[in-house]
C-alpha cells in the first residue's frame, strides 16, 4: 500500500493514483490463514465491523439478488478527477492546536497504557488525523472538533494496538481501552 505497487507472479504493478484497498476479515474462521503483522496492519486506515444485516435487510438484500448481482449494473457517480479535488479539499480542513494537543494526548495514552503491549504508531497519528479531517469535511465544516476525534479514534486505532495479554489482536477489547483513554483524556474547549 506505501508503495503503491502490488506483487503478482513475481511481477510489479504500479497502481493507479489514488487507490485504496478494502480487506475483509472473517473472525471465526483463521484455517489457513494467518494475522498479518503489526506493520502491515498499522497500513490499513480503519477497521470497522459490520455486523450481521437486521432481517428486513438481509431479505431485501436476498431479493435485489435473485436474478442478477447489483454489482453489474453499478455506475460511476464521481470520476477520478473529483476524487482528487476532494482530497485536496480535505487536506484543507483546520487541525486547531488544541484539537491536535487532543489528539497527541490520546496517542501517547496508547503507548504509556499498562495494558498495551504496542501503542499507536505515527503512521497512525497522522491517519487519525486525516480521518478527522474528513469527518469534519463530510459534516461540512471546515475545521476538526474534539468529536470528530472522538468518532475516528476506534475505527482508527483499535486494530493497530497490540494488547499486554498476548499477541492475539482483540479489536472490541482495545476499542474499549481506547474508549477509557477518551474519557480520561481532557477535552479542549
Amino acid at each position: 500500500m506505501e508503495e503503491q505497487q502490488v506483487t503478482i507472479d513475481n511481477q510489479t504493478h504500479q497502481l493507479p493514483s489514488p487507490f485504496f484497498v478494502i480487506a475483509t476479515q472473517n473472525p471465526h474462521e483463521l484455517h489457513g490463514t494467518f494475522p498479518l503483522p503489526e506493520g502491515q496492519t498499522d497500513r490499513f486506515l480503519i477497521s470497522i465491523s459490520l455486523g450481521l444485516p437486521a432481517r428486513l435487510s438481509e431479505e431485501k438484500m436476498i431479493r435485489d439478488q435473485l436474478i442478477v448481482h447489483p454489482l453489474e449494473h453499478l455506475q460511476p457517480v464521481i470520476d477520478i478527477h473529483q476524487i482528487v479535488q476532494l482530497q485536496t479539499a480535505v487536506r484543507q480542513i483546520e487541525v486547531s492546536e488544541a484539537v491536535l494537543a487532543y489528539i497527541m494526548d490520546i496517542i501517547e495514552a496508547t503507548r504509556s497504557s499498562d495494558k498495551i503491549t504496542l501503542g499507536a504508531s505515527p503512521r497512525a497519528s497522522v491517519a487519525l488525523v486525516h480521518t478527522c479531517q474528513s469527518l469534519a469535511f463530510v459534516n461540512g465544516r471546515t475545521f476538526v472538533t474534539p468529536d470528530d476525534v472522538q468518532a475516528a479514534a476506534g475505527p482508527v486505532l483499535s486494530h493497530r494496538l497490540v494488547l499486554r495479554r498476548g499477541s492475539t489482536r482483540n479489536n472490541g477489547e482495545a476499542a474499549e481501552l481506547i474508549a477509557a483513554i477518551i474519557d480520561s483524556a481532557r477535552v479542549p474547549v
